[in-house]
């Protein structure tokens, strides 16, 4: 089949990167959200990220027009599902809400729209059947979008192949590099890479070993990274990374998710609530200075 609509359900951080590339590269775009708020907020963002690809001249201000014209926001799910030939969820990584956005949206997506997931760390197979098509079911995995250009591509055992190869397609026309996964993981490859890493920052900091600044300034100096793991935490949104830490059963993960957590019911949230380890927009560490 051919996709040209693609809806995006979510309109957070990644939903938000997600349904600018898709727009870039050509396609139709409908984004929902509940919360008009968000909404507002994603449509600030894609303009803020054209306004950096346009100075960059990694796209033409023409581009970035053209890109704003081809997306509906909508608060209204019936509305946003008109027509789409495949749907990326990005809502909160919780199983309960994922189920009960899935339930909906089979009852009320077009009967041959593919659906894909964008969940960091639970698998598709927890959602394929109440989405009412399994067979059309398949973790679709994006990370930056515009920076880190791999989008994981997960099925469950009853996904079908066709559908398999479509994203492959998809994710190469979306300007991303299709990384296929063999069987069900959670956390596909980089993010079970990723969580051993930030398990490693939790424990130097809630051991009191140093203090946030100190180990993102090691990490960063010695790889030669523009951040360090607290910040990649900010823009992961420490509401993602406490709900990941605390499924994990290890003391040192548990510390971590206790600490994660005081963040999260104070709204510091990372760079989405403008505060998370760091305060944004001008984070310590991107000041000229932070690695003296």
């Amino acid at each position: 089949m051919t996709i040209q609509t693609i809806g995006i359900i979510g309109s957070g951080n990644l939903g938000t990167r997600i349904g600018l590339q898709a727009a870039i590269s050509g396609y139709a775009v409908s984004m929902y959200d509940l919360d008009e708020r968000s909404l507002t907020r994603s449509m600030g963002s894609m303009k803020k990220l054209l306004s950096h690809l346009t100075s960059t001249r990694q796209i033409t201000e023409e581009m970035g027009v053209q890109a704003m014209d081809k997306i509906l926001f909508s608060q209204y799910l019936n509305l946003a599902l008109q027509n789409v030939d495949l749907i990326s969820e990005s809502v909160v990584e919780d199983a309960a809400i994922k189920t009960r956005v899935w339930k909906e949206i089979g009852e009320l997506a077009p009967s041959h729209t593919i659906f894909t997931t964008n969940t960091s760390y639970l698998l598709p197979s927890q959602f394929a059947e109440v989405s009412g098509r399994p067979e059309k079911f398949c973790a679709f995995h994006f990370h930056d979008v515009f920076y880190s250009r791999v989008v994981d591509i997960m099925p469950h055992p009853g996904t079908a192949q066709e559908v398999i190869s479509l994203l492959e397609n998809l994710g190469r026309k979306l300007n991303q590099v299709p990384i296929l996964i063999k069987k069900e993981h959670s956390g596909y490859i980089f993010n079970t890479l990723l969580i051993a890493w930030i398990d490693a920052a939790g424990r130097l900091l809630t051991g009191e070993i140093a203090e946030v600044e100190a180990i993102d300034k090691s990490w960063m100096v010695n790889f030669g990274m523009s951040a360090g793991p607290f910040g990649i935490l900010d823009n992961v949104g420490l509401d993602t990374a406490w709900q990941i830490t605390s499924t994990r059963r290890n003391p040192a993960s548990r510390a971590f998710a206790a600490l994660l957590e005081t963040y999260v019911h104070q709204g510091k949230l990372g760079t989405k609530s403008g505060e998370g380890f760091y305060t944004y927009p001008n984070p310590s560490y991107k000041h000229p200075d932070f690695l003296k």
